[in-house]
């Protein structure tokens, strides 16, 4: 039996690694005697899959995990007894049983973020909507992206306008009196996933050499609200 739940991340617990978030859902299971699968073998692993695992310092609205259960329980009493034994910043917000023989990170195709990202530049509310409008317009927005492997630097070239789904601005563009800083909140849809995806640093790298806002992104506060899959064109919630 499969059952599919979605969950939050977020406070400090956004810095621990997807690896440790999975520990720490063993733990829990364990000590909530929740009759969970394992596999066979020498070292037995529970069976259970996160959709697309967070990046550090990355929080969320709505996660999702499959795990497999030996026997039946209530959808609402699971969520009762691991809810007790999470700590807080993670929290299950529903459980469903689902009938799917695919994985669930394999049908993942998007996210949606909101990014808060300070500037030290800044335009007009709507010259900004329209500036944003016209890069998404573009047939090609080519993106380099620098790594360095056994010392030597590689440059890897790529097309990321298909990984692009839409953008929006929340809110006005205010000064938050920082050094004559100024504060833009985005939404934005990404490609996540086996089929291809778009980390939100890249995303933004890509937009501030555009649109030369001197974006501060290592210190952007970045939220995923949602992950979606893709059915026949057409997104939704994986439950």
């Amino acid at each position: 039996m499969n059952l599919r739940i979605k969950f939050t991340k977020k406070g400090y617990l956004k810095y621990i690694s997807h690896l440790d978030t999975m520990r720490l859902f063993q733990r829990a299971f364990r000590r909530g005697n929740i009759p969970i699968k394992y596999s066979q073998g020498f070292n037995p692993q529970p069976k259970m899959s996160i959709a697309n695992p967070l990046a550090l310092g990355i929080e969320s609205e709505e996660e999702f995990m499959d795990i497999e259960l030996l026997k039946k329980i209530s959808e609402q009493e699971f969520i009762e007894i691991i809810n007790n034994q999470l700590p807080d910043g993670i929290k299950i917000l529903d459980a469903k049983y689902v009938n799917d023989d695919k994985s669930l990170p394999s049908t993942v195709r998007w996210s949606y973020y909101e990014i808060n990202v300070k500037t030290k530049n800044m335009m007009d509310k709507n010259l900004l909507e329209e500036k944003i409008n016209e890069w998404l317009n573009k047939k090609e927005i080519m993106f380099e992206r620098r790594r360095y492997k056994k010392g030597k630097e590689i440059k890897d070239v790529k097309n990321i306008r298909p990984l692009i789904g839409n953008i929006s601005l929340v809110k006005d563009n205010k000064n938050i009196n920082d050094d004559a800083k100024y504060i833009i909140r985005i939404r934005c849809l990404l490609k996540s996933g086996d089929n291809g995806s778009l980390k939100p640093t890249d995303f933004l790298e890509a937009l501030d050499s555009y649109l030369s806002l001197n974006m501060e992104i290592e210190m952007a506060d970045i939220k995923r609200l949602n992950i979606f899959t893709e059915v026949d064109g057409k997104i939704q919630s994986p439950m």
